[in-house]
């Protein structure tokens, strides 16, 4: 596994630093069970903001295509990544605590002087995937429909001579 550099989260976000590079799928081990293949690359761009709502802050973007294992008919299901965060960063747990939680604010981490890039990606990545990817019209292994209906005893009448 590539090592992405380290950060100290609030000097890169003081200094208003970029930093920009790209990571393999198949490096992402918490990504890999949702992966077809672990196949693809992921860009991202990371930036920091020294004033973001009064708080130190980093910008990031990832983009890729995966890869994904449509949970309708477990073949592959090709997904375009796109999403950019930002990330308030906060000293301590009380601190963050004390801060008001907003549904579309922010997203809000505690920073040390040792953040890993890779973990930051992969965070973002995780949280952009859907939870249950599916194709919008797709077969399943036996090659139906899945809108067509279902007779889970229809060779039932086969194995019993045709009997009703």
């Amino acid at each position: 596994m590539p090592q992405l550099p380290v950060i100290d989260g609030f000097e890169f976000a003081r200094s208003g630093s970029r930093q920009s590079g790209d990571c393999a799928a198949k490096d992402f081990r918490r990504l890999l069970g949702a992966l077809y293949a672990p196949e693809g690359t992921i860009h991202y761009e990371l930036q920091g903001l020294p004033q973001e709502l009064g708080r130190p802050a980093l910008r990031l973007s990832v983009t890729g295509r995966l890869q994904l294992i449509c949970q309708r008919c477990l073949g592959p299901l090709q997904f375009e990544l796109r999403s950019a965060t930002q990330l308030l960063l906060f000293a301590e747990d009380a601190e963050l605590a004390a801060v008001p939680i907003e549904a579309e604010g922010p997203e809000r981490i505690v920073a040390s002087r040792d953040m890993s890039v890779l973990d930051l990606v992969e965070d973002e990545v995780l949280l952009a995937v859907p939870y249950a990817p599916r194709h919008e019209q797709c077969t399943t292994r036996d090659g139906h429909a899945p809108d067509a209906p279902q007779r889970p005893f229809a060779g039932l009448r086969a194995l019993l001579g045709g009997k009703h």
